[in-house]
């Protein structure tokens, strides 16, 4: 853990949003679970709805560390772009290959889906941090969300009035639809990954990878953690105001919802800046935890995908569910404990890997 080519709160926080990802994907019974580890049913924000875009804003901050690293050491943009597509593609097919588990059936083709949105998210970041400086950066993230505000508030389709948002009948969907076959945008005919709503979440991206700039030319010191805390604050009330008029929302991925969650991916991240780096917390039980989870992420993303897969079809979750709730056990609690084994059957392989120095880099 001491690897002075790394940022451990980076690899933490990733670490860390990934477990809780895994949390919230696999409860034992959807139909029973915490408030809390629920996404909210369109508008507004649970602590879920911010786990994505936590991930999302910390393959920005990546990308700005990673890539910097390259263009010191004198790789060239050819070569980085190449190998940029080729790991974005990877990303994008093994989020296609999870859609068909277990059955398949390759007469149903649904281009979207969350590893499909990081895989476009990382190229798109990546080539703009080659290629543009951060002022272009912040411009274009201004362009972004002001043009999706509009476009979503303002314009109005044959088919739709403008200003319009709800399930299947937004701007977003309405640009989905015009493009792609609806059988190919999801099983509601509408997509929480969709293309159109790519553009914000790009958005949040970008937000990391300036994070992550200026971690590297203002280095980490308390300044340093005093303006990501006073950005972050500023974010989430700029996002609260925002959703007056703009609703914060996570399956059409509003502006407002952009600002509010980048902001608080701003505050955990100053908060774990100081914590680990500053104040040299990296030796306790929960930094180990972020740590392995967060040096295989995707890799562990797509084993928990497998693990519930194979769990169902030898009915494993049929057998502990049901038999914690036949014994009495609330099922509420007994979905916990499900997502809980989830939680654990992942960290152990992402500790298998970890102890033979074995990292995928997809």
């Amino acid at each position: 853990m001491d690897n002075p080519n790394r940022i451990l709160s980076v690899d933490i926080f990733r670490g860390l949003t990934m477990s809780m990802m895994i949390l919230v994907n696999y409860p034992g019974s959807w139909d029973f679970m915490y408030p809390p580890l629920v996404h909210s049913a369109w508008n507004g924000a649970t602590p879920t709805d911010l786990i994505f875009p936590f991930f999302i804003f910390i393959v920005g901050v990546s990308v700005a560390l990673s890539y910097s690293r390259q263009i010191e050491s004198g790789k060239s943009p050819k070569e980085m772009v190449k190998k940029i597509l080729i790991r974005g593609l990877k990303i994008y097919l093994i989020g296609l290959f999870l859609h068909y588990l277990p059955e398949f059936d390759f007469t149903k083709i649904n281009l979207f889906g969350v590893l499909q949105r990081i895989a476009a998210v990382f190229v798109v970041c990546a080539l703009l941090f080659i290629y543009t400086n951060w002022k272009t950066q912040l411009y274009i993230i201004g362009s972004i969300l002001l043009g999706y505000w509009i476009t979503m508030s303002f314009v109005s389709t044959d088919t739709l009035i403008a200003g319009t948002i709800e399930p299947g009948g937004n701007f977003a969907f309405w640009v989905d639809r015009l493009i792609f076959p609806i059988d190919m945008i999801g099983k509601h005919g509408w997509s929480a990954e969709g293309f159109y709503s790519t553009f914000p979440a790009v958005a949040t991206g970008m937000t990391g990878m300036l994070a992550g700039r200026l971690i590297l030319t203002r280095k980490i010191n308390e300044n340093t953690v005093i303006l990501f805390f006073i950005a972050g604050i500023c974010c989430i009330l700029a996002g609260s105001v925002w959703n007056w008029q703009f609703p914060i929302n996570k399956k059409i991925w509003t502006s407002s919802y952009v600002l509010y969650t980048s902001g608080w991916a701003l505050v955990v991240l100053a908060l774990s800046l100081y914590t680990i780096d500053l104040r040299g917390y990296k030796n306790n039980l929960l930094a180990r935890y972020g740590v392995i989870f967060g040096s295989n992420a995707i890799a562990i993303y797509v084993m928990a995908d497998i693990f519930e897969t194979t769990y169902k079809y030898t009915h494993i979750h049929d057998f502990v569910y049901g038999g914690l709730t036949n014994l009495g056990m609330a099922e509420v609690n007994a979905s916990l404990i499900w997502s809980l084994i989830s939680v654990v059957s992942c960290f152990l392989v992402a500790l298998i890997l970890y102890r033979k120095k074995l990292f995928f880099k997809l």
